[in-house]
């Protein structure tokens, strides 16, 4: 495992798992870290394949416990553009979150309205208006954890990897 991952790719992948963790405990809906996870890998992540192919399978390991849905593979196909978001920007910052949470909210509420509403402007309509109090929660998780994911990177990389 040493030679393919150094110890800050090492550091990453326990933030990495560490959020995916948190996912299994109780929470407010929507207030979770994987917004952040996916942002995080993207910057962090030296090679841009594990930037990818680790949070996803953080995410499908927690899915196991959580439970696969029709919707899954809407949120699975937004933390992936989060995650080129993060690769594109190269540092989270208040736009890049405020990016992937919006990013995120589009795509996924596309997927529920064309799981389950009608498919005509109304349903469309109505799917997203009734999905603005699970973003504002979104938003509050994606800023909380993004703010720990990034602090605390940043703190150990300075203390213990000297990366910085």
């Amino acid at each position: 495992m040493n030679s393919i991952f150094s110890k800050k790719q090492l550091v990453i992948l326990s933030f990495i798992l560490v959020a995916a963790i948190i996912r299994l405990f109780p929470h407010m809906p929507n207030v979770t870290p994987i917004t952040a996870m996916a942002l995080f890998s993207g910057v962090y992540f030296t090679n841009k394949k594990f930037a990818f192919i680790v949070p996803l399978l953080a995410m499908l390991i927690a899915d196991m416990f959580l439970g696969l849905y029709a919707i899954s593979i809407f949120v699975y196909l937004a933390f992936i553009l989060v995650g080129y978001i993060g690769i594109k920007s190269k540092k989270i910052s208040i736009s890049t979150i405020l990016l992937s949470s919006v990013s995120f909210f589009i795509i996924t509420n596309f997927g529920v309205w064309l799981l389950g509403y009608p498919k005509t402007m109304d349903g469309l309509i109505e799917c997203y208006t009734l999905a603005i109090p699970f973003f504002r929660n979104s938003i509050i998780g994606d800023f909380f954890f993004a703010g720990i994911m990034y602090f605390g990177f940043e703190f150990i990389s300075k203390k213990y990897l000297k990366t910085i």
